[in-house]
């Protein structure tokens, strides 16, 4: 058994505590409750809660509200979390009503959807709570019908004394439970004993969904609001000169125009601040259609600014950010990659002496991967409802990191954090974009400015144009082999713009007696941030295409290739700073291999492998491509993943689903450039976006089985479709592909 000491989160528990007419309370001060009513007619309501904004409520008929701190976009946390608590409650899901907690730094702490690490650091609290629970439950119990608390068992919300042949639901006991002492320890359910954690559970929200119930950003109405859209510069390098609005305000239905500042001159910004055009221009109208005639009637002058150093204070501390001034162009991104590419890197690790190992090498393979700029494209565009009134905020928008924007909302705007009320309605879409909450702000400004309610829209262009992107990435990879084409060092060397996408520290690193890892950056005025698996997006595709080409190299089978190196780093690992399980690793490629039948290609299709860890998780994919008529078809994708314990193994599906077609869709089209400044792309009639006829006809997914706590499972799926899509290709068209995008428009449509 499990023991758990429960003061880990004692003083959170005691905090929260609260008894409301005798009934059991029990919470986390990270995490409340605020009533969800779209879920009251399944269930028969209770006639009192015993509840005072706490983590889990019980009714007095049994029936238990569980709270989601987290934001929602899709990943279905909001049925995930709540299972964890059901199942070391021990009551029966069907009477379980799940609420989405409001923001609230002090209850909730970082309420943060993003890093795939949602249920990785709620599981032990999460079970903490529901075991606690179930605890005191089990105690009144036994002190009502005197007898041992050892002899009493829970199933289904209901408590049970085999001897005495008594019984009692949950509900009737909640009132004496809250007497009962919060435990200094209990003891957690074993993976075997699980009945609700490891099966499926629909999304709690399916039935909102599927019926348009108003359940996100965009559709938050309240009266008296006024509608808001922005005007930026057209060009990254440009800030504002001048504006003359005296069309626009003419313009049947426009309250008014104004300018905003984003920032103060003197506010030190987060690490989630980035914000490509900090002054704007916003129509305040009373509808959607007037707004976007008047912003057409605009005159705005735009003028380029000049080069700036900032410093930003992110988690891993300050940074010094420098900022270009210029009108940047692609072809120039790429001169410059080029050249740094050519030149000596900071050298990040360096195992063995790699250059003496390339200077006896009998052949060396050379090869540089690159990828562009990428749009999120999320497809809820940016939005946020904001009411200023005085020193006092009502804020309702789809965030995934409401705290961090908190103190850039209570500085921009003059007044206190703790006036500042947020809604988190669910996202239609976030992937990192959301992490950068710039319209918030930029809501909450215009808000002030008009005096009114106002819900801040943008456009798809404005999304597109807008940034915050995907930076452009390169990495060079070099082999070593000798005269029996043994591979005997590796040396990669990575950059982007502006940032450098390398991991260092992981595989293959470890598994080579001689490693080296360089990188470089080139700064930019290009506003770049998270998208689903940060970096590991780009060095997933690059390293796996090219140890699929060493692999053809050394004469070996692609898997064999990779589980040789991976039984090397688990054996005799290179160096102590490696950051996988060796073991894990060649556990995914194993269960893949056996479910992919790998050795048994069917007849006219073309096959690529591609693994990668990221995000505490091990992911790998095997993916069948078909030529038709000249043009790749996706056949089949099979996909292995190490994840730990699957919470909702449907959820989960869901999210290697989303991750392997979206991978797929970046691969084939993803692609953003820039012309002094001006992004070539504004809409989805030029930024070619996955169909369905692009999509995998079949998709499997399998799970390594194991008792491992839960890891990242929304990103890790996703960085090694880029390299499974390249290895395909290959063996389809034998051409080798360095350069993302894989397949053009043209070819697609054309």
């Amino acid at each position: 058994m499990t023991l758990i000491k429960t003061k880990i989160g004692r003083r959170s528990f005691i905090r929260t505590s609260t008894l409301a007419s005798g009934g059991l309370v029990l919470g986390f001060n990270w995490l409340a409750s605020c009533k969800n009513k779209t879920e009251e007619e399944f269930l028969a309501m209770p006639k009192e809660w015993f509840d005072m904004n706490s983590y889990l409520k019980i009714g007095d008929n049994g029936v238990v509200t569980i709270t989601t701190p987290n934001p929602e976009f899709g990943q279905n946390i909001r049925t995930s979390m709540p299972m964890i608590v059901a199942e070391e409650l021990g009551v029966d899901w069907k009477n379980v009503i799940v609420e989405q907690a409001p923001y609230h730094a002090e209850k909730y702490g970082m309420q943060f959807t993003g890093g795939s690490r949602g249920i990785m650091t709620r599981w032990e609290p999460l079970r903490m709570a529901g075991a606690s629970a179930r605890h005191m439950l089990v105690a009144a119990a036994a002190e009502a019908w005197q007898v041992p608390s050892e002899e009493i068992t829970t199933e289904n919300g209901v408590l049970y004394h085999k001897t005495s042949e008594k019984s009692a639901g949950y509900g009737e006991m909640a009132s004496a439970a809250a007497t009962i002492a919060i435990p200094e320890d209990v003891t957690l359910k074993e993976v075997k004993d699980f009945k609700i954690i490891g099966t499926s559970h629909k999304n709690v929200d399916a039935k909102d969904i599927i019926t348009g119930e108003p359940m996100f950003g965009m559709d938050y109405q309240k009266e008296g609001m006024l509608i808001a859209m922005i005007v930026h510069p057209p060009a990254f390098g440009m800030t504002l000169k001048s504006v003359d609005d005296s069309a626009a305000k003419s313009m049947p239905g426009i309250n008014d125009v104004v300018t905003i500042k984003s920032f103060k001159d003197d506010y030190e910004k987060g690490g989630f601040d980035v914000n490509a055009f900090p002054e704007i221009v916003a129509v305040v109208g009373n509808s959607t259609w007037e707004v976007l005639q008047a912003k057409k009637k605009l005159k705005v002058e735009w003028q380029p600014f000049d080069s700036y150093t900032e410093t930003i204070k992110g988690f891993r501390g300050a940074q010094t950010k420098n900022v270009p001034a210029g009108l940047e162009s692609s072809a120039s991104h790429e001169a410059k990659m080029e050249e740094l590419a050519g030149k000596p890197g900071k050298i990040v690790r360096e195992d063995g002496n790699p250059k003496a190992a390339f200077k006896k090498a009998a052949k060396i393979i050379e090869r540089t991967y690159s990828a562009p700029f990428l749009a999120h494209n999320c497809m809820e565009p940016l939005n946020a409802f904001a009411h200023v009134e005085g020193d006092k905020a009502q804020i309702a928008a789809p965030v995934q990191i409401p705290s961090l924007i908190l103190p850039t909302l209570a500085s921009s705007l003059g007044i206190p954090a703790e006036n500042i009320d947020m809604e988190m309605p669910r996202m239609g879409g976030g992937f990192g974009r959301k992490a950068y909450a710039h319209y918030v702000v930029e809501a909450a400004l215009i808000s002030q400015k008009v005096n009114a309610p106002v819900k801040l829209v943008y456009t798809r262009e404005d999304d597109m144009t807008n940034g915050i992107y995907r930076p452009s990435y390169q990495a060079t990879y070099r082999a070593a082999l000798d005269e029996d084409n043994n591979l005997t060092a590796l040396h990669v060397k990575a950059g982007g713009i502006p940032e450098s996408p390398l991991f260092a520290n992981r595989f293959p690193a470890g598994a080579l007696d001689n490693y080296m890892a360089e990188e470089w950056s080139i700064d930019s005025n290009i506003t770049i941030g998270a998208f689903r698996a940060p970096r590991s997006n780009f060095m997933a595709g690059a390293e796996q295409s090219f140890l699929d080409e060493v692999a053809e190299a050394s004469g070996k089978d692609p898997i064999q290739f990779r589980l040789d190196l991976l039984k090397r780093a688990k054996d005799n690992p290179v160096g102590e700073q490696n950051d996988y399980d060796a073991e894990r690793y060649a556990g995914v490629l194993e269960l893949l291999r056996e479910k992919s039948d790998w050795s048994q290609t069917p007849a006219n299709v073309h096959r690529g492998v591609s693994a990668y860890f990221c995000h505490n998780s091990y992911a790998a994919h095997v993916l069948d491509i078909r030529m038709e008529e000249g043009k790749p078809v996706v056949e089949k994708v099979v996909c292995a993943i190490d994840c730990g314990i699957v919470v909702n193994p449907d959820a989960a599906t869901n999210m290697a689903e989303g991750a392997i077609t979206d991978g797929i869709g970046n691969a084939f089209f993803g692609e953003l450039t820039f012309e002094d400044g001006v992004p070539q792309k504004t809409n989805f009639h030029q930024y070619q976006m996955i169909r369905m006829s692009d999509a995998p006809k079949e998709i499997e997914v399998h799970f390594v089985e194991n008792e491992i706590a839960p890891t990242g499972m929304g990103e890790p799926p996703f960085p090694p479709i880029f390299g499974a899509v390249a290895n395909a290709l290959y063996k389809a068209t034998g051409q080798r592909h360095y350069r993302q995008p894989f397949v053009t428009k043209k070819q697609i449509v054309g």
